[in-house]
């Protein structure tokens, strides 16, 4: 997923209840293990915005995926369980939810993009991704460009929008709030084709193989878990589990659970 314009950061102090809506967010003050503060004492909040498959959709009622075991990783290092909070995409990456304290981090297929860098601070990346093209099988499109008069979907608040908005001049562009009415929309005939990371709609046509992934782009994004501007204690606990995964092998096994084979180096 990924960005558009960043709202300014407000700066609040610890233990301050921040009215949201017509309901209220407060940190405890609680420390967790390693002298962490969460948002709720003995809970790691993730924020994320279902669906995105394979990184967090909902099966049977729990919330699973690569990025859900990822952060699992991070929870069990720090003696307490993850807690997954579905939230619109455009307040993570504005780094508004942090700002009301609605989660301790961010794990959303999310672009690390100067804009959000802006608002959050990122993580080590974790992932590499890049804009792909999705379309019903046995449509000839390369490229963007070669949607011309036709129409193209992408998701509200993604770097698919941004690049779409770049490349598609003379294409009908038609945004959609989350990737599950994208990809309908693609399947159903109401868009000519989808653009989208290519990890969530490679993943898609394998279940769907009237579907084809029929390009994608060298974007050369990269996946950050994002935290509070100043939360660098949480931000290095993250990095140092995440180094640990890679080298003891846990990253390796994850990814191939979800993605059926190991990452390339």
């Amino acid at each position: 997923m990924s960005a558009r314009s960043a709202l300014p950061v407000i700066a609040v102090a610890t233990a301050v209840v921040v009215l949201a809506g017509c309901s209220s967010t407060k940190s405890d003050g609680k420390k967790g293990s390693g002298g962490l503060e969460l948002v709720s004492s003995g809970t790691l909040k993730t924020c994320t915005h279902l669906p995105y498959a394979p990184f967090q959709v909902k099966k049977d009622g729990k919330v699973v995926g690569f990025d859900v075991d990822l952060v699992d990783l991070v929870a069990k290092d720090l003696g307490v369980k993850q807690e997954i909070v579905n939230t619109p995409f455009e307040g993570i990456e504005t780094g508004q939810d942090f700002t009301i304290r609605k989660c301790d981090l961010a794990a959303a297929g999310m672009t690390i993009t100067d804009a959000r860098d802006k608002v959050m601070e990122f993580s080590d990346p974790y992932f590499n991704a890049t804009q792909a093209l999705l379309t019903k099988k046995g449509k000839p499109v390369k490229k963007v460009e070669d949607l011309k008069g036709k129409k193209l979907g992408y998701q509200k608040a993604t770097t698919g929008g941004i690049y779409a908005k770049e490349h598609g001049k003379g294409v009908e562009l038609v945004e959609f709030e989350d990737l599950g009415l994208l990809l309908t929309a693609v399947k159903s005939g109401q868009v000519d084709a989808g653009i989208n990371d290519n990890g969530v709609l490679l993943d898609y046509v394998k279940q769907n193989p009237d579907t084809k992934v029929t390009a994608e782009f060298n974007t050369g994004e990269h996946y950050g878990i994002g935290v509070r501007t100043g939360n660098d204690a949480l931000r290095k606990k993250i990095n140092a589990v995440l180094k640990k995964a890679k080298s003891d092998g846990s990253y390796d096994r994850i990814y191939k659970k979800w993605f059926g084979t190991t990452p390339q180096s």
